[in-house]
């Protein structure tokens, strides 16, 4: 068990596995803790630990980390927190490895630091597409948690900094046909994780490999093979 500080936020993250480094993002909206990868379809502790060096990551205010909550917070808050990960570890460049809110985590890493990224992996990224009272109402669920905590202003704020945007959240189209580096794409097909971003973000970014069909059992074990070849093509 390891945390480090990042400004007055105190992150938890776990280290697991050798070989090269692989940034995890976790699936789980504002709750996104690394333990929730193991109720994923596809869990990269399972399947690239024996390859990889997995650097996993509770986002703040999830799982064991915590952050004070101001009215300016908002995805750039989060970015600085991983890369400042990186920078406590020491690692100067990596792979990154996302799912659901894990997919606008990765833009916002590729649009501000893309050297520090040998390629990343996004899995059925959330985006904006009529379901934007989705995600509010997930907010709101979220900051229950605090009974104790922030002004109503204060959250309401904070809501509208993460979730009061389109398409990607963290970057705009034209960011995106700006990435240079390699991605593999896996689609989303539900309310949280639309078809219609993922085939946006193939048919924009350079150098993009899209998959459609990826998670249910019978594809499960080619899907373990893409994405490890992938990586390691990468490495």
């Amino acid at each position: 068990m390891a945390f480090f500080e990042n400004g007055n936020a105190k992150i938890f993250y776990e280290l697991e596995g050798e070989g090269p480094p692989v940034l995890l993002l976790a699936p789980g909206g504002m709750r996104s803790a690394n333990a929730l990868w193991e109720n994923m379809p596809w869990n990269p502790r399972e399947s690239l630990i024996q390859e990889f060096e997995l650097i996993g990551m509770d986002q703040r205010n999830a799982g064991m980390s915590e952050a004070p909550i101001t009215s300016t917070d908002g995805w750039s808050n989060y970015t600085a927190d991983q890369l400042a990960l990186l920078d406590h570890l020491g690692i100067e460049k990596c792979h990154v490895v996302g799912m659901c809110i894990g997919g606008p985590f990765i833009a916002g890493l590729l649009k501000t630091a893309p050297d520090r990224f040998l390629s990343a992996v996004m899995l059925q990224p959330v985006g904006i597409d009529g379901n934007q009272q989705a995600f509010y109402d997930m907010f709101d669920n979220w900051a229950n948690d605090f009974t104790d905590g922030p002004a109503q202003k204060v959250l309401e704020d904070f809501r509208g900094n993460m979730w009061d945007g389109d398409f990607l959240l963290t970057a705009s189209e034209e960011d995106v046909e700006q990435f240079a580096n390699p991605i593999l794409l896996l689609m989303g097909d539900d309310l949280y994780h639309p078809q219609t971003t993922s085939r946006k973000i193939s048919q924009l970014a350079p150098n993009v490999t899209f998959v459609e069909h990826w998670k249910n059992p019978e594809t499960l074990e080619k899907t373990n093979t893409i994405i490890q070849s992938f990586l390691a093509q990468h490495s």
